[in-house]
């Protein structure tokens, strides 16, 4: 047990207080400033968001899809999706097109230069992985990402 859950002065036997350093969202917040700004070092020079990169590397994996499929693929909302979209193409990144099959819906494609820009984005992502995932053990590391993918 550590100190900070250790009984405090004043608690009822079993009852726990609040701390904040404790709480699930306050920990993947930090978890997540970390890899944050581990990304924005690993990926410096590409100007590509981690949300704009999530979006390229799925779309890279899977070839021309609905920009609304890319968004629930990757955990972006429609009108979240509809802003990187149009950031992308505005960059070059992606082309969008209207489906053949259902005018509804708008198709990305990633460009010549938006591949160029994902598979070097993706030759670095490994080590983003590695440099956040650092103070943990290799076995840790694994259940670690484990544990999020099932509540993820």
């Amino acid at each position: 047990m550590t100190a900070k859950r250790a009984k405090r002065a004043g608690e009822a036997p079993g009852e726990r207080p609040y701390v904040l350093e404790e709480q699930i969202g306050f920990l993947i917040r930090r978890a997540h400033q970390r890899a944050s700004a581990i990304f924005e070092q690993v990926m410096e020079g590409l100007d590509v968001t981690p949300v704009q990169y999530a979006a390229l590397a799925k779309l890279h994996d899977l070839g021309p899809t609905s920009q609304n499929q890319l968004g629930r693929l990757v955990g972006i909302d429609p009108a979240t999706m509809f802003g990187v979209a149009g950031r992308l193409a505005k960059r070059g990144l992606v082309s969008p097109s209207v489906d053949p099959n259902d005018a509804r819906l708008v198709l990305l494609e990633l460009t010549a230069t938006g591949r160029e820009i994902v598979e070097a984005m993706k030759a670095r992502g490994p080590d983003v992985s590695a440099r956040t995932l650092e103070p943990l053990s290799a076995e840790e590391a694994e259940t670690l990402l484990s544990l999020l993918g099932r509540i993820g």
